[in-house]
């Protein structure tokens, strides 16, 4: 007896195939990094690119394809991205210096700026409004499960294989999915995409690199360098003369106008904070894993793998929770979470038991749940629909400037109190200072947690009420209330 899946399902199956490489690239080179490092004779500066390239050029490319899809269509679109991935995977896979593996991941980091929305959009639009909380629950499985899979993936081809294998493992991965894709998936565009915003790309592009490279150099430099001011003021005013060119456009690239919407406005902020917290300690952990307790880089993975047990148990359950209780509280709660087991990290030592840092790490994930599934789900509750493509492209760069934010904060912290302390990572001589530098960097990360509950005060129920089964829609509502394109 055939068996025939509904095409939303079909449609869930190619997102997955696709995002999920694209975000497990994310942090499945962390545990690469020191044999990077000494293969290609590179400084820990020069290595740390391999990350933070990646980042910035997701969060670069992922306006672009809000366009992009609306002109030539979702499904030619992802395809593009996804076939560009796996080249530029291939590619990493046989780099030949630092400076080709760093420029080959700036490729992988544009087709995945492209994947992401487009795949989102594609995924929120099969699934009907009422069915939101269910289409979250899927798009949780990769943004979860792929970040926190690569440290365990990462670290067993470090240690058994070769690092290449970090990259040429998305080879037959990316080719099941075009094949997939092709066969399955429906072609969509829209009737008026208007022109691409030549002029919004490249001052975002270019103001959100200066910025996070003076970030990414304020910790080794100091805040009062020249190098790092200059970038970091350059950064910043090229970021405003963006936003007042964007308002002034009738077809903005990024429509910074949709941020009018305060439910709109309040989940980007909580899902900033959320996750360039829980990014940013994702690449903390396995640096105090590794260079400090001396663990390898496939027991340091196993070790941060709870995090996804914890969202995969709390899935489900959270997106039955959301219809009752609304996203207010369920964000404010998982915030809650967040910031306690981050702030457990400061009662971790040298001798601490992993089972200790494995049951933190799954209250991580109960809390990371718990938070996601309202963002996903209500984001977009208020959001017309002919809006959707512009706003799902400012959803996801934010996702990405969040990560590329979270990693470049806490990295500098680090280095700034590492240097405080007179500490070098992995030295058996400075080991209590580097703690310390551990510990202040994670209660950073606990600050931005903070600053998410405080976000998550701002969300109304009410707006939300269409994307809740069981809680009558009022009529005005009705009106404004959009299908996602995430």
């Amino acid at each position: 007896m055939r068996l025939r899946l509904e095409y939303k399902w079909l449609v869930g199956i190619v997102f997955v195939f696709g995002i999920f490489m694209d975000l497990l690239d994310m942090t499945i080179t962390n545990v690469a990094l020191p044999t990077l490092a000494k293969d290609f004779t590179a400084s820990t500066t020069t290595i740390q690119w391999v990350v933070t390239g990646y980042l910035l050029s997701l969060a670069v490319f992922i306006p672009v394809s809000g366009w992009a899809g609306d002109r030539f269509g979702t499904k030619r679109v992802f395809m593009f991205a996804l076939f560009l991935f796996t080249l530029g995977s291939f590619l990493c896979g046989t780099a030949w210096d630092i400076e080709s593996l760093i420029a080959f991941r700036v490729l992988q980091g544009a087709a995945g700026g492209m994947l992401t929305p487009v795949g989102t959009a594609m995924l929120f639009r099969a699934f009907p409004p009422v069915e939101r909380a269910v289409a979250s629950a899927v798009l949780s499985i990769p943004i979860v499960m792929a970040p926190a899979s690569g440290p365990v993936l990462g670290g067993y081809l470090v240690e058994y294989q070769s690092w290449r294998w970090i990259f040429l493992i998305n080879i037959p991965v990316g080719i099941t999915g075009l094949l997939v894709a092709a066969a399955f998936l429906r072609e969509e565009k829209q009737e008026h995409p208007g022109r691409l915003d030549v002029l919004g790309f490249m001052l975002s592009a270019s103001g959100l690199a200066a910025v996070m490279y003076a970030l990414a150099e304020a910790g080794s430099r100091g805040l009062d360098d020249g190098r790092v001011a200059l970038f970091g003021s350059a950064g910043l005013a090229l970021l405003a003369v963006f936003t007042i060119v964007e308002l002034r456009m009738s077809e903005p690239m990024i429509d910074v106008r949709l941020f009018r919407d305060k439910l709109f406005r309040a989940a980007n902020i909580v899902q900033f904070m959320g996750y360039g917290g829980m990014l940013g300690a994702l690449f903390l952990l396995p640096l105090l894993l590794q260079a400090e307790m001396g663990l390898g880089p496939l027991e340091s993975g196993l070790t941060m793998f709870p995090q996804a047990i914890g969202v995969f148990m709390m899935a489900q359950p959270a997106g039955r929770l959301y219809r009752y209780v609304g996203p207010r509280r369920m964000m404010m709660v998982g915030m809650a979470g967040a910031t306690l087991t981050t702030l457990a990290f400061l009662l971790v030592d040298l001798e601490t038991s992993q089972w200790w840092i494995r049951l933190i790490m799954l209250a991580r994930g109960w809390s990371f749940a718990l938070t996601l599934i309202p963002i996903q789900t209500a984001t977009f509750a208020t959001i017309r629909s002919e809006d959707t493509g512009r706003a799902s492209a400012i959803f996801n760069a934010g996702r990405q400037v969040a990560a590329s934010f979270g990693v470049a904060l806490l990295a500098t912290v680090l280095t700034n109190r590492l240097s405080h302390y007179d500490a070098a990572l992995g030295s058996p001589l400075t080991r209590d200072g580097a703690l310390s530098a551990f510990h202040e960097a994670f209660l950073v990360a606990a600050g931005l947690a903070v600053l998410g509950i405080i976000a998550a005060l701002l969300i109304d129920d009410k707006a939300a009420a269409g994307t809740m089964r069981r809680v009558p829609v009022p009529p005005e509502a009705e009106e404004t209330v959009g299908v996602p394109a995430g």
